[in-house]
């Protein structure tokens, strides 16, 4: 298409001058701009991305107008058999069918006709407002024809599953490709092209307000705008939210909006017995249940022993609290003597490994321990927690710690100062809410002590609302006592607490299969802290304990601001990998990408594409900083090393090298057109802009992108497995590939609540549009460079 090669070709020369001239120095003769007139610039910038606005609009309606011709072509033939004796439709049929499509195809083929022209021979000053605005005070036609939609739908389902002759036409309408497309014709239902003229609607005032966005507010065109975006959102707001059947077919469950709050393991004293059982709180209810004693290898499930709706849920006085019953406490030299005993078996267990005695004898041994455990679980807990429901019942734990007590009741009580009905559910709701307790719940394992043999930890923050496993220590055997002093660099994504988790590594391979990949390896402890924003004025190392049933877990700790982690100090020596230019590199090797990238990412999909957490978690720093020592020598020893080391050290490695380019791999220069191409709303227009922007690119840094970009959609091919969606990868990479220029940072010191801003969000859409977006070929990409290009 001439007017888009044009208008490319004019971006490309805006953006040359921006990258090239030096301030206050005039401009090549024929260059739109002077360098110091940076008002005009800007704007000269927002009209050219209103020509690529305008350009991708004019080609989606061009696909439209066709989609509403392949509509019409049966139309006719069809009114020429109402009138025989053997019609396929009867005109009241046709007439309620295509209702109003003919005056729809007029509107917008003349809006088409009109607006061609002016996009081809492109002026900068030409007005086309009026045409937007005429086209938005015919939307009267599209209201007639939503108002009809339901009955369009299912008069032309009616007919079809009547009329055999009329069900092949509806089923494969043939729709013409655009002038310059491969594809001469698609085939498309009649269904679905009866709901492009209501996706159209939207996708004009999407258009209408990028225009506005890239239209100089002294422009004629501007106030013509305004009053089409007007019309246009009025009337979107006007008409029926649900003219989309796929919105109406689905149903809204009862309890769709009922989140799981609180989850644990707690003795109840029922009928004078303590008993085990797994108490769920959710945001209306709290459920009380146990687990189903199953088969072996079949699924574990859950029954409910009794639930109160929290509505009904009320919480004794001091007073009632002192009337009811004493809890028969168990005294505690029985639980000191059971402690011993416990102790004593964990010695057994120890020196039957150290002999290598018989699995069966240890086997026996930790069974043995595991009923002891259990037992003090069971009889520990002393501190009573009454809970009344208003029909009279009263239920009773006891917990072993005030603190936990306060835990539970405040959350309740939280979640009570919201308006609340009771309810009484039915067989089948308490059903399904107890099968979800399984597949919700937080804690999985039950509280007990025993074989802390194996023992590795992980790191996770909270993002947002939900926590993120981002490092893992190494696994240490065959001790209690496991001394790490490992060192992490972990991402803070307005993260507020820390959490460690110690687990016990889990070797039984059947296990391994189930819980769909999760992990099974039994927690052993954990622990929580709050991460004090204003720790990050400071740049000496924290020191910090969390104690977790047992284990303590010295740590120590020391917050760096985005700015800082991300600054790029390009290298000193040339000789390296890190730190210089990816032009360099790649001359050097005679490669068209880094040999870093390339064998870090062999390595990665060899043996770690199915690792949980692949690129989120972090390696261990030493080993990173040990791999980069390696590639900056070019040691003989690279192959042998990468395939003994932690996979986690090798993803981190691949990370630090795009961290440390001295410019990120999407270069500086064209941040602001891909921050500004991100933010369109059209999708022609936006795809017209990402693609252009990407032959912008330096041929070394293109190539190393769509290398990257291939891998990561490889990676996220395992999502099920790894955990690692498109989403998250570009979460992990959008802020290392894509960020402003140090000249741009805002030069203050970036708190982690901070750190989460809106750059850095726009920097992920823009990786993961790339990510979402159909394979892209390097030599199609040039090809079209030929036709988008105008420079001389």
């Amino acid at each position: 298409m001439e007017e888009e090669e044009e208008a490319i070709g004019y971006l490309d020369k805006v953006l040359e001058d921006e990258d090239d001239s030096e301030p206050g120095t005039p401009t090549s003769p024929g260059s739109p701009f002077s360098a110091s007139e940076k008002g005009e610039r800007d704007a000269g910038k927002g009209l050219e991305m209103r020509k690529l606005v305008l350009s991708g609009f004019l080609a989606s309606e061009e696909i439209y107008i066709n989609q509403l011709e392949a509509l019409l072509l049966p139309m006719k033939p069809l009114k020429a058999t109402a009138t025989t004796s053997q019609p396929v439709l009867t005109l009241q049929q046709i007439e309620t069918i295509f209702y109003k499509i003919q005056d729809i195809y007029e509107i917008h083929k003349e809006f088409y006709d009109n607006l061609c022209p002016k996009v081809q021979q492109w002026d900068s000053n030409i007005t086309m407002g009026h045409l937007f605005q005429k086209l938005a005070s015919q939307l009267g036609v599209y209201k007639a024809f939503v108002d009809n939609y339901k009955i369009a739908l299912e008069t032309a389902e009616k007919c079809s599953h009547s009329n055999n002759q009329f069900q092949k036409i509806s089923e494969e309408l043939k729709v013409k490709g655009p002038k310059d497309s491969k594809e001469s014709h698609t085939s498309v239902t009649m269904e679905a092209l009866l709901y492009k003229p209501i996706d159209r609607v939207t996708r004009s005032t999407l258009v209408l307000h990028d225009l506005l966005k890239h239209t100089p507010s002294d422009h004629p065109d501007y106030p013509l705008l305004q009053d089409a975006l007007r019309i246009s959102q009025n009337f979107l707001s006007s008409i029926n939210e649900d003219i989309d059947p796929r919105r109406t077919a689905v149903t809204t469950p009862k309890g769709e909006t009922r989140q799981l709050i609180k989850d644990g393991f707690l003795v109840e004293l029922s009928e004078g017995s303590r008993k085990l059982r797994h108490v769920f709180l959710f945001t209306d209810v709290l459920l009380c249940a146990k687990l189903k004693k199953t088969a072996v290898g079949k699924h574990q499930q859950y029954d409910c022993k009794w639930y109160v709706p929290l509505a009904d849920l009320v919480f004794p006085s001091p007073e009632e609290s002192e009337h009811c019953p004493q809890v028969h406490v168990i005294p505690d030299h029985e639980l000191e003597d059971m402690k011993m005993k416990i102790s004593a078996i964990k010695s057994e267990v120890q020196k039957e490994k150290a002999n290598k005695g018989q699995s069966r004898a240890i086997e026996r041994l930790k069974k043995k321990m595991f009923e002891n455990e259990f037992w003090l679980l069971l009889n520990s807990p002393a501190i009573p927690f009454r809970i009344h429901n208003r029909n009279g019942k009263s239920y009773l734990f006891l917990l072993s710690s005030d603190y936990e007590r306060s835990e539970w009741r405040e959350a309740i009580q939280k979640l009570q100062k919201k308006d609340l009905q009771a309810f009484v559910l039915s067989s089948v709701e308490l059903q399904v809410l107890t099968g979800s307790c399984f597949k919700l719940r937080t804690v999985h394992n039950i509280p007990v002590t025993s074989n802390k043999d194996d023992l590795y930890c992980t790191l996770e923050v909270d993002s947002f609302g939900y926590f993120v496993s981002k490092a893992k220590t190494r696994v240490f055997r065959d001790t209690t006592e496991p001394q790490w002093n490992e060192e992490f660099e972990i991402e803070l994504e307005g993260s507020q607490s820390l959490r460690i988790l110690c687990y016990e590594k889990c070797y039984d391979k059947t296990k391994l299969n189930k819980d769909n990949n999760e992990i099974v390896d039994k927690i052993m402890g954990k622990g929580q802290i709050q991460l004090d924003p204003q720790a990050v004025q400071t740049k000496n190392w924290h020191m910090d304990v969390i104690e977790m049933n047992g284990i303590k877990v010295e740590f120590s700790m020391k917050f760096t601001s985005r700015d800082m982690s991300l600054k790029r100090t390009p290298s000193k020596k040339q000789t390296g990998v890190f730190g210089v230019k990816i032009s360099v590199v790649t001359k050097r090797e005679r490669s068209k990408v880094p040999y870093i990238v390339r064998q870090c990412i062999e390595e990665v999909e060899k043996r770690g594409i199915e690792e949980v957490g692949i690129y989120r978690i972090s390696g261990v720093a030493t080993d990173i900083q040990a791999l980069k020592a390696v590639f900056d020598a070019n040691n003989k020893d690279i192959l042998v090393m990468l395939s003994d080391m932690d996979i986690n050290a090798i993803a981190g490695t691949l990370k630090l090298y795009f961290r440390e380019l001295p410019e990120p791999l999407l270069t500086d220069r064209l941040y602001p057109a891909f921050m500004e191409g991100i933010a369109l709303s059209d999708p022609a227009a936006k795809e017209n802009c990402m693609m252009h922007l990407l032959r912008s690119l330096p041929d070394p840094n293109l190539i190393t992108f769509l290398f990257l970009l291939e891998h990561l959609k490889r990676v996220a091919e395992k999502e099920p497995i790894n955990k690692m969606s498109l989403h998250n990868l570009a979460t992990v990479f959008g802020p290392t590939l894509l960020r402003p220029s140090e000249g741009e940072s805002k030069g203050h010191l970036t708190l982690a609540s901070d750190i989460w801003s809106h750059d850095v969000m726009a920097q992920v859409q823009v990786l993961l549009y790339y990510l979402q977006h159909p394979p892209i070929s390097f030599t199609e990409l040039k090809r079209n460079t030929l036709y988008f290009s105008t420079d001389v």
